[in-house]
């Protein structure tokens, strides 16, 4: 979308002293603030740029970033009705999905966790909820794609190793393969929940509740309902898990919390509403200060890496769709929403020079001091912002949709159907060009040794 140029002349002059301010309540001021914002985050890409590939980000932003972005994307669309970015994401969405048609390109299967395919398949799944354009016929639907990485996820369920759950890593030769952590399996457990609401089909309902309650079992949801950040495979076998990582993130919170509430909204259960309730509790005591939603493990000290800078946004679209699908939460999650967003929408009063959007309106990271902008900025901040800011509209926008409720995108049940190793990249063939180079470097290395040994035999006669 390419902002005014009287705005962008307008934001020159005042640098110094741009700052947005939005007015819940007020969906002007709140989308008119939205639509800065996302100018600034979508500036980041370079997918679109022709030689670029479609999707990604550039270093040193990780390709599950890029996914979590164009759900963010998804969500502005149907939050604002803005369909400035709607071509770049799905370009993006289409382009990472095919021609596998789950979510494995071969530019980072090699590399890729159950998170990672796991924010892709959240993506479609908005997309299908939200009836966000489809697809074109000949590629696959978005509901499709969730199908395809769920089953993706029911065929690396581990029950020899600690009784269940998925690893973080998909291949055995990454490092955190023997890592099973709260994110990968909240990623399974979210698609499940939604997927099992919008079909209907009590097959995704089943693994919803064996995923939750393995999580349970394993000590990573505690009685008090804190989620836990994982657990390892012990090395010494006999099928346990050891040395449990207690870190807490929003970001496993929030995905557990909107599974939660989207399995209480299908069944109407007291187990699935308590759940709920003890998600909201916990997570809202535990990463929100003075009403303002904070990341405790690394914020305090500006310790955040990439990654944990993006948390705290995804905590807030879950809380925002909790409130959906759970609405007796909405009195203890609103406000702190609102508060939320109000402090993100003052700490967007920056400039830096890697910065691209409307100068003048960098988001910061920190927001509990009152929203100074504190000179952190990338694409995590800035979504950030966005998602604390966004996602006040959700007032004014309905409930995901559900098949028998106007949903229209394609499925298909038995998607994802090849197995993991056969998305690796084949060895390069060894062609009569590659032959003959070799020939010639052992030629060279054969020469170098004669020569070597020979010198030897000279020096040895002197």
């Amino acid at each position: 979308m390419k902002k005014p140029v009287t705005s962008l002349l307008f934001a020159l002059l005042c640098a110094e002293t741009t700052s947005l301010s939005i007015t819940p309540g007020d969906d002007a001021s709140v989308k008119s603030a939205a639509s800065t914002i996302a100018y600034g985050l979508m500036k980041y890409y370079t997918g679109n740029n022709t030689g670029d590939t479609p999707g990604n980000l550039p270093s040193p932003y990780y390709w599950w970033e890029a996914g979590a972005m164009f759900g963010t994307m998804i969500d502005y669309w149907y939050m604002t009705g803005d369909a400035s970015y709607n071509a770049a994401t799905s370009q993006a969405m289409i382009h990472q999905a095919s021609p596998t048609r789950d979510f494995m390109p071969i530019n980072q299967t090699r590399t890729e966790g159950n998170d990672d395919q796991g924010f892709w398949a959240m993506a479609s799944m908005s997309a299908a909820e939200n009836k966000y354009p489809d697809p074109p016929p000949d590629k696959p639907g978005w509901l499709e794609l969730t199908q395809a990485v769920f089953n993706h996820y029911v065929s690396r369920w581990d029950e020899d190793n600690c009784g269940g759950g998925l690893r973080w890593q998909v291949f055995t030769f990454n490092a955190g393969y023997n890592y099973k952590n709260s994110i990968s399996n909240g990623c399974f457990f979210n698609i499940a929940a939604r997927l099992a609401r919008y079909t209907g089909n009590s097959t995704y309902a089943d693994w919803a509740t064996a995923i939750f309650e393995w999580e349970q079992k394993a000590g990573l949801i505690t009685k008090e309902f804190a989620v836990l950040d994982g657990i390892h495979v012990d090395h010494g076998g006999g099928g346990t898990c050891v040395n449990r990582t207690d870190t807490q993130w929003s970001y496993n919170a929030g995905i557990f919390l909107h599974g939660a509430a989207v399995m209480y909204n299908l069944t109407g259960g007291e187990v699935w509403k308590a759940r709920t309730d003890g998600l909201v509790r916990h997570s809202l005591g535990e990463f929100a200060r003075d009403g303002v939603i904070f990341e405790p493990a690394c914020e305090p000290v500006r310790g955040c890496d990439y990654n944990g800078l993006s948390f705290k946004g995804y905590y807030i679209r879950w809380l925002a769709a909790t409130i959906k699908m759970a609405p007796h939460t909405y009195e203890a999650v609103y406000p702190v929403m609102r508060k939320t967003a109000e402090a993100a929408a003052r700490a967007c009063s920056g400039s830096d020079a890697s910065f691209r959007g409307v100068p003048g309106t960098a988001c910061g990271f920190a927001w509990t001091d009152g929203g100074k902008f504190d000179g952190l900025v990338g694409v995590g901040q800035q979504m950030c912002a966005l998602d604390a800011v966004m996602y006040t509209l959700v007032d004014g926008v309905g409930a995901a949709v559900t098949h028998d409720t106007g949903g229209t995108s394609r499925g298909n049940p038995a998607a994802g159907g090849e197995s993991d190793d056969s998305h690796l990249p084949l060895p390069k063939a060894i062609t009569a060009g590659d032959r003959a180079g070799a020939a010639i470097i052992t030629i060279i290395l054969v020469g170098i040794g004669i020569g070597g040994s020979a010198f030897m035999l000279w020096d040895e006669d002197l």
